[in-house]
């Protein structure tokens, strides 16, 4: 099963990964957060875009 992880880095900002079932990251935060909401809130926007548009 995928998860997310929710993690402080190096500097002690939060981070997230969303991590598939295999072990292998498939997405990140690519910046830290000073807060813990802030990044719960990166992670909400990546579930709520499951039905965007692919556009190539």
């Amino acid at each position: 099963m995928a998860y997310y992880k929710l993690y402080k880095d190096a500097a002690s900002q939060w981070r997230w990964r969303y991590v598939s079932s295999n072990g292998r990251t498939i997405a990140d935060s690519a910046e830290g957060y000073w807060n813990k909401q802030d990044a719960i809130n990166g992670i909400n926007l990546l579930k709520g875009s499951y039905n965007s548009p692919v556009i190539e």
